[in-house]
């Protein structure tokens, strides 16, 4: 079976890495390693198809080691059992792990004391944050290098580099097309010389046109792994654009998450939004948040990013605050740090002292409410934005009818 593209053009050497500068370049760090022959444990973490994978052959075949390459998934504890064996028969050699944050513990007890001894020498590789995801015994042994998203000038070398490979003779492909493939390739290489081989093959006289790139991938391509840290950050940067009243970034993150089509998502972000970011501000942007996930259920996607869309933009739009789940936040701390006493006597049930607010003007009297240790503890702090201004104004009354 022939090999997809992006294995033909994987490279032989760190010198033909495309991106990644700030590691293969002249006198970066990797480059120096190899060029002094030394190499350490080491874990490569970024998003797909930047080149953790390409980084890794490369210094294997620099430096004509002995390797062996798993897949913390897919292979067993008795195939990291087969490697060390042949570690111990040669000295020592470099095991490449793809997927090393699905390390299990069984595998992991294994291999740390090779680490250690320096029997094995890994090359790990992950696209989720190693000081979230990996075990603090493995990476502790191992040095952390970050790959970068590669820029749009990298995909676009990387195309030409295709285009001149005896891989694809006699294509004809034209610059607008080669700008489009790496624009909707979403800074993965590995896509674009997919999508460019599959647009090759699926004409008859390998003219590779816009048209035909189209036909073949009609959306564009954003890394965005629903159980990886990328798309966390995207909800992330959804709720906190905004939080900054960013109405344009709003709609931009909006996007990208309908894209995906994760409704689900995108309903219990705007949901906490209403309450954590815009709050007492706007009170009433909770039932519109409401009103406007139940009409895009009603209608389902396409249409559903019609109410979303403009929900979205009032939500960015809105005076914010956060003053009220503050507030019960320095109240759970208060529950929490047992900086609690008695309940007030006249607030239990059955009282004789207590003052019925009704019976008195403006239905309001004056009475403790909160227990005699916290007597003129305050929460609230409110704002002068939108709403929340007018409640201002009752809370400064009321603290002024307490003291009168």
């Amino acid at each position: 079976m022939d090999k997809p593209l992006a294995l033909k053009l994987a490279p032989n050497s760190l010198s033909e890495v495309i991106g990644q500068k700030h590691l293969v370049g002249e006198d970066m760090i990797l480059s120096n390693l190899v060029k002094n022959r030394k190499l350490f444990s080491m874990i490569l973490y970024g998003k797909p198809g930047i080149g953790k994978t390409s980084i890794a052959n490369a210094i294997i075949n620099d430096l004509g080691v002995r390797y062996r390459f798993l897949n913390a998934t897919v292979n067993s504890k008795k195939d990291l059992d087969v490697v060390i064996e042949e570690a111990k028969m040669y000295d020592g050699l470099v095991l490449i792990m793809d997927e090393i944050h699905r390390l299990n513990k069984d595998k992991q007890d294994i291999l740390l004391p090779c680490l250690e001894n320096g029997l094995i020498t890994l090359i790990g590789m992950t696209t989720s944050n190693p000081y979230h995801a990996i075990n603090p015994a493995i990476r502790s042994r191992c040095q952390l290098f970050e790959l970068k998203e590669l820029e749009t000038s990298d995909i676009i070398e990387g195309l030409k580099r295709a285009i001149k490979s005896p891989y694809l003779p006699n294509i004809k492909i034209d610059e607008e097309t080669i700008n489009y493939i790496a624009k909707v390739a979403g800074n993965d290489l590995r896509f674009a010389y997919n999508l460019l081989e599959v647009a090759y093959y699926s004409t008859k006289d390998y003219n590779v046109s816009l048209d035909v790139v189209k036909k073949v991938n009609s959306k564009p391509v954003f890394f965005a792994d629903k159980d990886g840290d990328a798309y966390y950050d995207m909800l992330s940067a959804f709720q906190k654009s905004i939080r900054g009243s960013d109405v344009d970034a709003s709609l931009h993150y909006l996007a990208r998450l309908i894209t995906l089509g994760d409704l689900d998502s995108i309903f219990r972000r705007m949901s906490v939004i209403a309450y954590e970011d815009i709050g007492l501000a706007n009170p009433s942007i909770g039932p519109k948040v409401m009103a406007a996930i139940e009409a895009a259920k009603l209608v389902g996607l396409p249409e559903a990013r019609i109410p979303l869309g403009t929900i979205v933009t009032e939500m960015a739009l809105s005076p914010k605050s956060n003053t009220a789940h503050i507030a019960l936040d320095e109240a759970l701390s208060d529950i929490e740090k047992g900086n609690v006493s008695d309940i007030p006597k006249h607030l239990k049930n059955p009282s004789t002292t207590y003052k019925y607010p009704h019976d008195y003007k403006n239905a309001f009297v004056k009475q403790q409410y909160l227990p005699d240790k916290l007597k003129n503890k305050k929460y609230y702090h409110p704002k002068d934005l939108g709403y929340e201004a007018k409640l201002k104004e009752i809370y400064l009354y009321l603290e002024k009818m307490k003291k009168d």
